[in-house]
Order: C-alpha cells, then sequence, then structure tokens
C-alpha cells in the first residue's frame, strides 16, 4: 500500500502540475494578444500592492454581501493555509506519522488549521446551499447563465479537501495515542472512534492522504484543461487583475470614461489625419480589447453580482454584465489559435476555430445566413452605464469601458448605431445640445426671476470677479422640469449672497451623451470647444445641477486640458445650510400637510462621484417631513434608465426601467404603493435626467391609477426653496 501510494501520489501530482502550466501558459499567450495599455496600468506601485493585499486578503470588495462575503473569506483562508496540510499529506504517504519540520505539533499551528478547517467547512456548506435556494429563482437568480458543473465541482472539491483535513486530524490524534493529548486536537479528537489499532490507522492515514492529494491535483489538471474556467481560475489570477486595475487607490472604474488608446497611448484627435490607416477607434475584434481587458475576461468568476444589480438585466432586457463578459472571454479563447498561428498556417486550422474566427463581435446572436455575433447589437444598446456592475464586481472588472469601447467602434466605424441616435448627434453638432434647441435660448430660464444673472463677457470680464461659474447645462437650459431647478438654485444662492456668474449663450452641451453612445469624434469636438471657453473665461470653481455634468467637466474634462474644482448643487447647498446662510423655516402650524420624501440616488451623482450624504443631510432639515429611504439606495441605487445616452433612445425590450424604479419610490413612500395617502409626498433626486424619467414614470403611473396625484418629484433645491421661501 506504501508504494502504491506513494506512486500514485507523484503521478498525480507530476500530470496536476504539468497540466496547470500549460494552462497558465496558454492564458498568459491569451492575455498577450490584447492591444497595448498605456503606462498609467502600474503607476503609483506601492498603491496598487496595497490595493490588492486589501481586496483580496480582507476581502473588501466581496464583504459588500456580508453573510457571503464572510463565508467566502473563510474558504479563501483555508485555501490557503491549508495548503499546509497537502504538505502534510505528501509524507504521510511516505510515514503516517510525519508532521512537518520545525512546526510540528506546535499547538498553536494545530489549533489554528482545526479551527480554519472548520470555518471553512461551514463556509463552504453555507455557500451551497445558497446556490441552490438561488438557482431556483430562474432569471432572477444571479447565477442563471453561469456554468453550474463547474461551480458544483469547485464546491465537491473544497467540500472534500476539507473532509480529509478534518479526518487526518482525527486519525492523528489515534495514532499518538499516548504521546498527545485532546488539547492539541481540540476540535477533531472525536472524529475518529477509539481503540484503534495502530496499523489499522496508519492505513487509514495513508488513504485519506492520498485522497487529499489526487483531489487536489485533479483540480489543478482540472484547471488546466479548462483555460476559461473562471470560477476556479479567479483565485490565481485576480491578484494581478486587481494590482492593474484603473486607479491605484482601489476606487472602483467609474467616472471618467477611459480615451481610445492607440499604440498604448491616449488618442490625440489633434492628429487624427495622421493616424495609420489600420488603427482601429474603439473595439471591432476581440483582438482590439487591451491585454487588460482579455484579463478581465480571463478574471470572471460568474459569480453574477454585476447580473443581480444591472438595471437592463432586471427588466428584462437581453444585456447581462456578466454573461457579456463571458461570451467575451469564451470567444477570446476560441479564436486564440487562430490569432496565434502564422498567416499562412491558418487554413490548416480546425473547422470550428476558422468559423468562430469569421464571427463578428458585434452582430445578431440569432441568424438564419452567415456568423452569429459575439454580442448582440440589443445587448450592446441595453446599457445606462450605471455602474453598478462595476461597483459591485468583487475582483475589479471594467465592464462600462468594455461597453463604451465597442459602441465606439459601431457608431465611428460602422455607423452602425440605434436610429433614435441621429437626432442626438444632430443636435449636438449644429446647435450644440441634444434637445435640437437654438443656442439662442439658453438664457430663457433666466427671464422669469426677479434678480439679474451675471453672463460672463456681459455683465463680468471674467470668473475671477464672481465665487463659481454656475454650469446651466442643457437641461436645465431647456428641459421645462429642470429649468425650475436652475431657477431654484439660482434664487438660492442669490438668497445665501453666494456670487455667480453663468456663460450663457457660449455654453454647450458638455458631451456626455455623444461619448456615452460611443461618437468620440462629437465629444471631443464639443469638449476642446468648452475647454477653449472654459480657460478665456478663468474658471476655476463650478458649480453644476446636473450629475452626468458634474461628471463630465470635474472627470474627463483634464482628459482635455482642462482642471477645474467642480461642486454638485446638492453639496453647495449643503454648506450652506450649515453655515447658516440658509435657513429652512417650518410652516405655520396646521397650515400644511406633512410631507413624506424619499430620496433617488442619480448614478453619475452616487456611484460615480460618490456623493450620498448632502442630499440626504439637506432633505433632513426640510421642517415638517418625513424622510423614506428605498431598499435599494445609496451604492446599491437602481438607475432610472437616462444613463449611456439611454435618455434618446427608446426601451422596446422588457419592462421600462423608469417605471420601475418609480414603483420602488412609490413602495417607499409610507401607503403610497396602494393608492392611499395621507398627506403630501415627493420623490427627491438631484439630477435633471433622473427628474425627467421619474415624473414620465410617475405620470404614467397616476394615469392608470396606481399612484396617488399628491406625489410630485422634485429636486432637492426645490424642496430647500421652499422652506427657504418661508422666512
Amino acid at each position: 500500500m506504501r508504494i502504491l501510494a506513494i506512486v500514485l501520489g507523484l503521478a498525480a501530482t507530476a500530470a496536476g502540475f504539468g497540466l496547470f502550466v500549460h494552462g497558465i501558459t496558454r492564458i498568459v499567450a491569451v492575455v498577450r494578444l490584447g492591444r497595448p495599455e498605456d503606462g498609467r496600468r502600474s503607476d503609483q506601485r506601492g498603491k496598487r500592492w496595497a490595493t490588492m493585499l486589501r481586496e483580496t486578503l480582507l476581502h473588501t470588495r466581496m464583504l459588500q454581501w456580508s453573510r457571503n462575503g464572510i463565508a467566502h473569506w473563510f474558504v479563501f483562508v483555508a485555501f490557503a493555509a491549508l495548503l499546509f496540510s497537502l504538505a502534510t499529506a505528501y509524507g504521510q504517504i511516505f510515514d503516517p506519522a510525519f508532521a512537518l519540520p520545525i512546526i510540528g505539533h506546535w499547538v498553536v499551528y494545530e489549533w489554528l488549521s482545526e479551527i480554519i478547517a472548520w470555518l471553512s467547512l461551514l463556509g463552504i456548506l453555507f455557500l451551497i446551499i445558497y446556490r441552490q435556494i438561488q438557482r431556483r429563482k430562474g432569471r432572477h437568480s444571479r447565477f442563471y447563465g453561469s456554468n453550474a458543473g463547474q461551480a458544483y465541482y469547485i464546491e465537491a472539491t473544497v467540500l472534500s479537501v476539507v473532509i480529509c483535513v478534518l479526518l487526518l486530524r482525527g486519525l492523528e490524534y489515534q495514532l499518538l495515542g499516548e504521546e498527545t493529548t485532546r488539547w492539541h486536537f481540540p476540535l477533531s479528537s472525536f472524529l475518529m472512534p477509539g481503540g484503534m489499532a495502530y496499523d489499522s490507522v496508519a492505513h487509514a492515514i495513508r488513504i485519506v492522504a492520498l485522497i487529499k492529494i489526487l483531489i487536489s491535483m485533479a483540480m489543478l489538471a482540472v484547471f488546466g484543461l479548462n483555460t476559461t474556467m473562471g470560477v476556479g481560475w479567479h483565485r490565481f489570477v485576480v491578484w494581478f487583475n486587481i494590482w492593474f486595475r484603473r486607479d491605484a487607490s482601489g476606487t472602483p472604474a467609474l467616472a471618467a470614461l477611459q480615451p481610445i488608446i492607440i499604440d498604448g497611448k491616449p488618442l490625440d484627435f489633434a492628429e487624427l489625419d495622421d493616424l495609420d490607416e489600420n488603427a482601429t477607434l474603439g473595439v471591432g475584434k476581440v483582438e482590439d480589447f487591451t491585454w487588460k481587458g482579455l484579463l478581465d475576461f480571463t478574471t470572471c468568476t460568474e459569480c453574477g453580482r454585476c447580473q443581480s444589480q444591472c438595471p437592463a438585466w432586471n427588466t428584462g432586457k437581453p444585456l447581462s454584465p456578466k454573461l457579456l463578459i463571458t461570451d467575451l472571454r469564451d470567444h477570446a479563447y476560441a479564436k486564440a489559435p487562430y490569432l496565434q498561428a502564422a498567416e499562412e498556417a491558418r487554413g490548416s486550422l480546425g473547422t470550428a476555430v476558422l468559423e468562430e474566427a469569421e464571427r463578428p463581435l458585434v452582430g445578431p446572436i440569432q441568424v438564419t445566413e452567415g456568423h452569429a455575433g459575439i454580442i448582440d447589437p440589443d445587448v450592446l444598446w441595453s446599457c445606462t452605464s450605471c455602474g453598478a456592475c462595476v461597483q459591485q464586481c468583487p475582483v475589479d472588472i471594467e465592464h462600462v469601458d468594455h461597453i463604451m469601447d465597442m459602441r465606439r467602434y459601431q457608431v465611428m466605424i460602422e455607423s452602425e448605431f440605434p436610429s433614435e441616435l441621429n437626432g442626438l448627434f444632430k443636435g449636438l453638432e449644429s446647435k450644440g445640445n441634444p434637445w435640437n434647441m437654438n443656442a439662442r435660448r439658453r438664457m430663457d430660464w433666466a427671464k422669469e426671476l426677479d434678480f439679474p444673472i451675471k453672463v460672463v463677457g456681459e455683465d463680468v470680464e471674467d470668473l475671477t470677479e464672481v465665487e463659481y461659474l454656475f454650469w446651466v447645462g442643457c437641461a436645465g437650459a431647456y428641459e421645462d422640469r429642470a429649468k425650475k431647478t436652475t431657477q431654484a438654485v439660482a434664487e438660492l444662492l442669490n438668497t445665501a449672497g453666494v456670487s455667480f456668474a453663468v456663460l450663457g449663450n457660449g455654453e454647450t452641451c458638455t458631451g456626455d451623451p455623444a461619448r456615452r453612445s460611443g461618437n468620440e469624434f462629437v465629444f471631443q469636438q464639443l469638449a476642446l470647444e468648452n475647454a477653449e471657453t472654459l480657460k478665456e473665461a478663468k474658471a476655476h470653481k463650478v458649480l453644476v445641477t446636473c450629475a452626468h455634468c458634474l461628471n463630465t467637466l470635474k472627470n474627463e474634462y483634464p482628459q482635455v486640458g482642462v482642471e477645474l474644482e467642480v461642486v454638485h448643487h446638492t453639496q453647495l447647498l449643503n454648506r450652506l445650510v450649515r453655515d447658516g446662510k440658509l435657513t429652512p423655516v417650518a410652516p405655520p402650524a396646521g397650515s400644511v400637510a406633512g410631507r413624506t420624501i424619499t430620496y433617488h440616488d442619480p448614478c453619475f451623482l452616487g456611484r460615480h462621484n460618490q456623493v450620498y450624504d448632502p442630499p440626504r443631510e439637506l432633505l433632513s432639515v426640510i421642517p415638517n417631513s418625513t424622510y423614506a429611504e428605498m431598499p435599494r439606495s445609496r451604492e446599491r441605487s437602481f438607475c432610472c434608465g437616462a444613463g449611456g445616452a439611454r435618455m434618446w433612445m427608446e426601451e422596446k425590450i422588457g419592462t421600462r426601467i423608469n417605471l420601475t424604479r418609480t414603483d420602488e419610490a412609490l413602495e417607499a413612500l409610507d401607503g403610497h404603493a396602494d393608492g392611499r395617502t395621507d398627506g403630501q409626498a415627493a420623490i427627491a433626486t438631484g439630477c435633471p435626467f433622473c427628474r425627467v424619467m421619474l415624473s414620465d414614470g410617475l405620470t404614467a403611473r397616476q394615469a392608470d391609477g396606481q399612484a396617488p396625484e399628491s406625489v410630485e418629484v422634485l429636486d432637492v433645491a426645490q424642496l430647500l426653496l421652499e422652506s427657504v421661501r418661508r422666512r
């Protein structure tokens, strides 16, 4: 038995490690097919090491789902710490009484190994049960579409290894007999019956140790043979994916959309005419992704956290961030042999490889002729760029960047995009706003105010004469509901004595809708025009009411050479209230019914820019009101449906996102979900896009009798102004 155990154990080890190393080389070869990145992926190395160690060892991203994160942490720790038990198992097939050198039977090590083993057992059992409960939810399960067989294999492997560790501990206690005490085997001494013969115990130890080795080596072999097995490989590649993340500090890959990268450098549109004719704008083939993109695809664990939070998926649309990533991964690895082969040798490749190479990256997946696409257009254009997928991903995959890169190619190279975007692009190019309104009407919102609004170039020479540039935005200037927010903010600033000026007709769209719809040409045109205007006006501190303007001016305009201090109106107004420059006043007793307020977090204010508290603090000081938080709020807030240029595209599939969010808001307003009301109620927000979408959703629900007429959608600034006016 001893010889057989040694031979089998060493043979399995050689095969397992051999296949595993082969798998590593294949993964590295595929990742290297990607285009070069710019040098920022390896900057601030100290921060990168700290972030990587924090996210992996402490599971900071995993713990966004606390119970699952804790369970996974114990399994993770066991996987690392119990490698010592694997080393012990190799020694035990030679000598059942083997103990690790130096460590030996050190009581601290023995206690830790048993505690970890038992907690890992509980952790994996919890995760197994959780998966089974989830899978019964069908499409509503975050594991829907994941490779269940691979997940079950990993769970069975972890469970089996932990059981082997505990059995070996119990057998070791019996083998040592009088040489030890229960003190050294606190949680395993009871696992085996007493009175077993020494030879029987030794024989059992060899068998269990061999089983543990075979299970472990089989796992390595399976990994090596299945390079797309993200549920297995993530434990090895996630360290690199986190280290090479976009932001060294650990901030998720949100806020700024990354520029187009050509030969490892951001594309300078001023030099577009000098660009090599073979250069690709965006991503049209899987090899057009950068190496970090291909590493992202390899790292996906198929956990489905992104899918569970995606507003498109949750409203019946075909976009699942998880499935998009895994489809790209599977295609990359299936096409890799074609890309790696010399051009003259490609004809000899297998039919399956050649057919995979012919498939378009973006195209209908259900076709009667030709090759099915990898990513269906309905999938690509369902994204609102809300960032929920990126926020939730425990392995730092940058879903939004990849989606927007594919959109760029479709728009700028293929001219394939939803027809509704033609009007958007036309308005942005010719009129400087997405509504195609006359640029001379940008100041119409100010005509209803009873105090003057200073305009740069007319009332002030430049912005050094005032404290803030008030960036009104296209919605704030042209959209009737958003104009009320603009007027409210202007009145509050005037009341507080804050000096500000606007650009008037010199302001144009920041370009957010163009960039998020893939039209980088138009974005650059608008951004460079605005950059020149802002520099001439000597802009430094900018106040905005639109979350999309905030994100673009603050995070994306540095790419065109403009650095600004950008403040959202809820942040400034909150500061003014704290400083006593604005004082909310309660209405006279009995004159106005109490109001219930719930707040919707705009994605580009919250998730993308981490502004969560100022709006809530403002609402908390509104007299005679009660606040009701929505279940999906803050980091997990549900999108209104307007981002990613979806504001200008029709929702033809599934339920409208704004209706779903409106329903959630109504449910949060006490007594309003079923039409009952004891007073006024408001859905508050801090973004004109959100206000339009939620107002439309509320109007639809009121029209069909599912919402009372007393509910309204208002900006936080309007609610504050209402109380300040009572002075």
